[in-house]
């Protein structure tokens, strides 16, 4: 079957120009960074297939240079898109070098053809392989991370990239491939001929092309919507002021954290924390000034936390923290980390000095949920409070 080569390079750049402005118009001006970093990639393709069409009006080695450099930035905001989509992977010094190296060699060296084309298709293969690593290779680390932050695992589509990663190597393999292809021609000897020419490399690097422009405008269309469910699913369990999980995602979230503690036989704690005279608080700096205590205290709670502990608002000025592995010593430890935060930050931050009462109760044997740990909990509270508030009180029998 002959192909019109022509009309197919004519057509990625349509596509590539096409899916810019789509992309434009469902994801906004100002999208999410990965999904900036996706628009980018496609804004380049069509900017890279706009300085090939303008190597015919005369400069080539100009056009042509600018062209590739455009191909491999490209590549490049793709691999940075899926840093921000998926987790971090090793080639952040090829991201960076290759828009640079790549084009300026493939300008130095622009007489001879062989080694030009070679040279700048070998650059290509290499970002593209390192876009199917992050494509197929999962993240052992954030893999960890998940475990140890006890984060519930999501159900909805948003947490699964299956999809739209399967559909993004689609695309990127058969252009791998097709750029190796012709890359190992150049190196070996067989002079490139021009894109435009009749052959079947250059007919099959076009259909590479535009399946993989294709591919990926979907993919990019579909992380980007798994991403904004991802969010709203968090915001939907987050308190909106302090960032910290909600009442009822910090029951739901319990249940993993004592189930996962009576499987493997570890200690558990939780501590109720309640800001020292909020009303007060509130009556002399206004609902603003109350915001913003809430605000210092759950960013101090969340820098003194450990990882693997669960923190959450569960009432106007209370707040709990389970701790999971927890030591007899770790409440205290941490009551203690937390007043020395606030006595360093509240006075400049606020301009008057916030304090806590705070009670705790280790999980038990007959406890049936987290339930049972808030009653005892919130006695331990109650005698800290009336103790003369800015203290930490055990439960009732704990030896400590």
């Amino acid at each position: 079957m002959q192909f019109d080569n022509p009309t197919l390079f004519n057509l990625a750049l349509l596509q590539a120009l096409s899916s810019t402005a789509l992309l434009l118009l469902l994801m906004g001006w100002r999208p999410s960074p990965a999904a900036e970093r996706g628009h980018a990639f496609m804004g380049l393709q069509a900017l890279g297939w706009l300085l090939l069409a303008g190597a015919n009006l005369g400069h080539e080695r100009l056009w042509l240079s600018l062209a590739m450099a455009a191909f491999s930035a490209s590549l490049s905001a793709l691999w940075w898109a899926l840093q921000r989509w998926l987790k971090p992977h090793p080639g952040r010094a090829l991201a960076l070098l290759a828009p640079l190296l790549m084009p300026l060699i493939y300008g130095l060296q622009f007489e001879d053809l062989g080694f030009r084309a070679a040279w700048a298709l070998y650059w290509l293969s290499l970002q593209l392989g390192l876009l199917v690593l992050c494509l197929v290779l999962p993240n052992k680390s954030a893999e960890l991370h998940d475990i140890l932050s006890k984060a519930p695992p999501e159900t909805g589509p948003s947490s699964d990239t299956r999809r739209w990663r399967s559909v993004l190597l689609a695309g990127v393999l058969p252009l791998l491939m097709v750029c190796l292809w012709r890359a190992s021609s150049a190196a070996f000897g067989a002079v490139p001929s021009s894109l435009m020419a009749p052959g079947a490399a250059n007919s099959a690097l076009a259909l590479a092309v535009l399946w993989g422009l294709g591919m990926a405008a979907l993919a990019i269309v579909l992380a980007w919507r798994g991403e904004a469910e991802a969010e709203l699913a968090h915001l939907a369990q987050t308190d909106r002021l302090t960032g910290l999980s909600d009442n009822r995602a910090f029951a739901a979230r319990s249940v993993d954290m004592i189930s996962a503690a009576r499987r493997h036989q570890e200690e558990l704690a939780l501590m109720l924390l309640e800001i020292d005279n909020f009303k007060a608080i509130e009556a002399e700096h206004g609902a603003a000034g109350a915001e913003r205590a809430l605000a210092l205290f759950s960013s101090c709670v969340q820098a003194q936390m450990r990882l693997g502990d669960l923190a959450g608002r569960i009432g106007a000025e209370n707040f709990g923290l389970l701790m999971d592995r927890c030591e007899l010593q770790g409440p205290q430890a941490m009551d203690q980390r937390l007043r020395n935060a606030l006595n360093a930050r509240a006075q400049a931050e606020l301009g008057y000095t916030l304090n806590f009462s705070a009670g705790w109760a280790k999980l038990r044997h007959g406890d049936r949920n987290i339930d049972d740990l808030m009653r005892r909990a919130e006695t331990a509270l109650y005698e800290a409070k009336r103790g003369g508030h800015g203290q930490l009180q055990a439960e009732p029998g704990l030896e400590t």
